[in-house]
């Protein structure tokens, strides 16, 4: 599967050393994942144990969920580290004898950050930072942090293209944008090989429907499924892109075998898709089999209208090539959420 997937991507970039890149992840390698707790942390965690990898979970539990981890928690190759990365020092501890840190860690949201831009601040940017500095000390190999499309902010064109940015519209957009430069930093004055990841609205198992900061849909399905109406903000028609996890997973992966001369950019990791909130509501209305309406409030303050990736960046330097779709994705995220308990 993997050497097909390779050939694939050989194809498009030519690139024959490709094929023998895989065999850089030794089993000794030992990965550090930020936020290893949280939704796209915990699937990071999983996959990489089950390909036979050393995995390392540095987590504070203020976002992220111990069930989240609490299946391969005594994994022989498994090792939770439960602080902040507001500490310098639990940074520089918990990247020694790491060759790839996977950072997920952050606050997410744009509402929430719009009311406690301070936080946001010293927990997006300084952690952010600590990581940085931390990895440079420990002479990591790979640095590979989740940024987001957020960053394009204002901007109208279509689809978001890298190194055309708009006006930033909120606090969580203004940290990434600024993790974004100062990675490009510490690439350039010190020589760490950093990697940014523009993640578009990713969705999957473990991601929380509770709260009134959950993303849309896993809050669509859990209302869906309790019998309740979703709430819309605005009309319906803004679009996203949604980003099946297994996506995710792959692009931080290729990410840590990307060649150094990419070093310091972002990429846009997405599907390349385009689904406005009705239309995915309606998908889902179909696979749970109901009828519930929605109900429409106010657009939320700093909310992209329309949002669609171009990802030819990501599928030349990177060779990422997203396997789900956002149709397979979301059957497969249905099926998880309809086997675990929703309440």
């Amino acid at each position: 599967m993997i050497e097909i997937y390779l050939k694939k991507i050989i194809t498009c970039i030519g690139d024959y050393n490709l094929l023998n890149k895989y065999a850089e992840f030794s089993n000794k390698s030992i990965f550090l994942v930020t936020g290893g707790a949280g939704f796209i942390g915990s699937n990071l965690c999983e996959s990489l144990l089950n390909k036979g990898y050393n995995v390392i979970c540095l987590d504070n539990f203020s976002t992220g969920n111990k069930n989240n981890i609490i299946e391969f928690i005594n994994h022989p190759k498994f090792l939770l580290i439960e602080g902040d990365i507001r500490d310098l020092n639990t940074c520089i501890n918990a990247c020694k004898n790491v060759d790839y840190v996977l950072h997920q860690a952050a606050w997410g949201s744009v509402p929430r950050s719009i009311e406690m831009p301070l936080l946001y601040d010293e927990i997006n940017v300084k952690g952010t930072l600590n990581m940085l500095e931390a990895a440079r000390i420990n002479n990591v190999s790979k640095f590979v942090y989740a940024s987001s499309s957020s960053v394009y902010g204002d901007s109208l064109e279509l689809p978001k293209c890298e190194g055309v940015e708009g006006k930033i519209l909120s606090p969580y957009a203004l940290t990434k944008r600024i993790n974004e430069d100062y990675a490009s930093l510490y690439t350039k004055l010190y020589g760490l090989e950093t990697y940014g990841l523009r993640y578009f609205n990713v969705f999957g198992k473990r991601q929380d429907p509770n709260g009134p900061y959950a993303a849309v849909i896993p809050k669509f399905i859990k209302c869906l499924i309790c019998g309740k109406a979703p709430i819309i903000y605005g009309d319906g028609n803004q679009s996203r892109d949604f980003t099946y996890i297994e996506n995710v997973i792959q692009a931080n992966l290729i990410a840590c075998l990307s060649p150094t001369r990419f070093a310091g950019q972002s990429f846009n990791i997405a599907y390349g898709g385009q689904e406005t909130l009705l239309t995915m509501l309606a998908i889902l209305k179909k696979y749970l089999n109901v009828n519930i309406e929605p109900t429409f409030e106010s657009e939320r303050l700093g909310d992209i209208k329309h949002s669609n990736a171009d990802i030819s960046k990501a599928k030349k330097m990177l060779g990422y090539f997203p396997e789900y779709s956002f149709a397979q994705g979301i059957e497969h995220t249905i099926n998880w959420y309809k086997n675990n308990s929703v309440k």
